[in-house]
C-alpha cells in the first residue's frame, strides 16, 4: 500500500508525538533505578508529584500480587523498601503507561487488550511462582506489557486504527495478525517489541511478542498467561478454555479441577488489580466467574475516584519517620516530600500545596502538589508579593502568622485572588519559619468537605516539623562551612 507508514515509522510517531512525556518518565525512573548511589527520596520524588500515581503506587504495593507477605505499606519511603528500587520502578512505568493509554482513541479495543494484559498477568504470575521462578513480580509486568504495540495502535492509530477495527468486524473468521499484515505490513506484536525496545522495557517484554525457539520456565508462563486469558473470553465451559486450562494444569503439574478453581480466582484478582491501576473500563471486561466479585470491582472503582480518608495512625508513622530524619543527614526536599504526603493523605485532605519564597523575596510559587488537579494548581499558584496590606498571602509573610480560610475571616483580610487561584473557600495556609522568617506556605483544602479542629491541629502539627528541618538544614550547612 502506497505512502503507508512502515514499523519504525509508527515507532517513532508514537514516541515524539503521542507519548513523548511517557518517554521522560522512561528516562527519569530509569536513570534512578541504574543509579547504585541513588537515594530512596529521589525515587520517592517522582512518585510523589503525581498524587494519582501516589495512590496507585501504594494500593499496589499492600496488594497480594506485590506484597505477599502483607507487610503494611503506607508510605512511598516503605513502598521502596519492601518492593524494592528495581520492582518499585517497573511498577511506576506500567501505572504511567497504562495511564497513557486511557485517554482515547478507540476505547473498546484499548479496554479489551488491556483487560486481556491484566488477566494474563496475574495467571502468569501463578504460574511462575508454581515453578519456582523468584522474581514473579517481573514476569506480572512483562506479561502485563506483552501488547503495549496493540494497545498504543488502538489509543493512537486514528484513521488506520479504524480502518482495521472495521475490517476485523467484517471479517470476523480471518486471522487478525493476517488483516493487520495487509493493512499495516506488520504485525501489531511486531510494534510492541519494537517499543519494548525503545522504552528499555525489558527482555521479557520482548519475549512476550517474540517467543524465542527455546523460552525460559519464565516466557512460558508468559506465554501460557495470554493464552488462557484469551480463552477465557469465549467462556470458562468452551472448548478453546477448557485446552487453555488443561496446558496450565500440566505446567504447574496439579490436577485439572484444582487449577480451574485456582484460575478462576486468579480471574477475580486481576479485576482488582485492574480497578488499582485506575483501568476500570478493563477491569469490567475480565471473564469473572460470579456476580459477587462484579460487585466488589464496582465498589473498588468508587474508592479510586474518592479523596484519601484521614488516617491517624498514618499521620503518626509519618511524624514519627520525619523525627527521625532530623537525626540524620536526610536531604531536605525527602523531608518536604513526607510532610507532603502527610498533610495530603494522612489528614485526609483534597489538595496540598507546598510553595517557596523566590530568592529575592517577592514571589511565592508552588513547587509541589498532590490532589486533585495537582499540577494545574501548581501552575496557578503564584502570588506575587506588593505589600498590599489585608491581601491574605502578603499578610502571611508580614504576621508569619497562620490561617484557617473560612467564614468569617478576621477583619480586614481578603482572600479574593487566593480564592481565584485556588478555587477554594475553606482551606489551611501556614508559612514555613525559620530563624523567625517566613520563606514559603504549606496549604491544603479539604474540597467539599469541612474541615475540623482535629485537621487543622495535625495541619500546624506537620509544617511546624517541616520549619524544623529547614532550620536543621541551614545549621547543618553553616556547620559544615566553619
Amino acid at each position: 500500500m502506497a505512502g503507508r507508514l512502515g514499523l519504525q515509522d509508527w515507532v517513532d510517531r508514537i514516541r515524539d508525538r503521542d507519548m513523548p512525556a511517557f518517554g521522560n518518565t522512561v528516562d527519569s525512573v530509569r536513570n534512578i533505578t541504574a543509579d547504585e548511589n541513588a537515594s530512596i527520596g529521589m525515587l520517592s520524588r517522582v512518585i510523589l508529584q503525581d498524587a494519582a500515581l501516589t495512590t496507585k503506587v501504594l494500593k499496589l504495593s499492600n496488594s497480594v500480587i506485590f506484597n505477599p507477605a502483607r507487610q503494611p505499606v503506607s508510605t512511598i519511603s516503605r513502598a521502596i523498601t519492601v518492593l524494592g528500587f528495581n520492582v518499585l520502578g517497573q511498577v511506576v512505568l506500567s501505572i504511567c503507561l497504562i495511564d497513557a493509554f486511557l485517554v482515547g482513541g478507540l476505547r473498546g479495543r484499548v479496554a479489551a487488550e488491556m483487560a486481556r494484559c491484566f488477566h494474563a498477568a496475574v495467571q502468569a504470575r501463578t504460574a511462575a511462582a508454581a515453578c519456582g521462578v523468584m522474581q514473579v513480580e517481573e514476569v506480572f509486568i512483562a506479561a502485563l506489557l506483552g501488547r503495549v504495540g496493540e494497545m498504543a495502535f488502538w489509543c493512537f492509530g486514528k484513521d488506520t486504527a479504524n480502518q482495521l477495527d472495521q475490517a476485523l468486524i467484517e471479517q470476523p473468521d480471518e486471522r487478525p495478525e493476517n488483516m493487520q499484515m495487509d493493512l499495516l505490513g506488520f504485525r501489531l506484536r511486531n510494534l510492541t517489541a519494537s517499543l519494548a525496545r525503545e522504552w528499555r522495557l525489558g527482555q521479557m517484554v520482548v519475549s512476550a511478542a517474540e517467543p524465542a525457539p527455546h523460552p525460559t520456565v519464565s516466557e512460558k508462563a508468559i506465554a501460557l498467561g495470554h493464552r488462557l486469558a484469551s480463552a477465557a473470553e469465549y467462556g470458562w465451559e468452551s472448548a478453546v478454555a477448557t485446552k487453555a486450562l488443561e496446558a496450565y494444569a500440566d505446567m504447574l503439574q496439579r490436577p485439572f479441577d484444582e487449577v480451574k478453581i485456582l484460575v478462576l480466582n486468579n480471574a477475580a484478582e486481576a479485576t482488582r488489580v485492574a480497578a488499582q491501576f485506575g483501568a476500570t473500563d478493563a477491569a469490567r471486561l475480565i471473564p469473572v466467574p460470579n456476580t459477587e466479585d462484579a460487585e466488589e470491582i464496582e465498589i473498588e472503582i468508587a474508592r479510586e475516584a474518592a479523596d484519601p480518608e484521614p488516617d491517624p495512625m498514618l499521620q503518626l508513622r509519618i511524624l514519627r519517620d520525619l523525627a527521625m530524619m532530623l537525626n540524620g543527614k536526610t536531604s531536605l526536599n525527602e523531608v518536604l516530600n513526607l510532610v507532603l504526603e502527610g498533610i495530603y493523605r494522612g489528614l485526609g485532605m483534597h489538595r496540598a500545596v507546598f510553595a517557596l519564597l523566590t530568592a529575592d523575596r517577592t514571589t511565592l510559587q508552588a513547587k509541589a502538589a498532590l490532589g486533585h488537579d495537582a499540577e494545574a494548581l501548581v501552575k496557578r499558584f503564584v502570588f506575587k508579593l506588593d505589600g498590599t496590606k489585608g491581601e491574605l498571602v502578603n499578610e502571611i509573610f508580614m504576621r508569619n502568622e497562620s490561617f484557617w480560610l473560612r467564614d468569617p475571616m478576621p477583619r480586614g483580610i481578603s482572600t479574593l485572588r487566593f480564592e481565584k487561584a485556588t478555587g477554594a473557600h475553606e482551606a489551611f495556609i501556614a508559612p514555613i519559619i525559620t530563624h523567625g522568617r517566613a520563606i514559603g506556605v504549606f496549604y491544603a483544602d479539604s474540597g467539599t468537605h469541612t474541615p475540623d479542629q482535629e485537621a487543622w491541629q495535625g495541619f500546624l502539627h506537620f509544617v511546624q516539623q517541616a520549619s524544623l528541618s529547614f532550620e536543621h538544614v541551614a545549621t547543618r550547612g553553616a556547620t559544615s562551612k566553619r
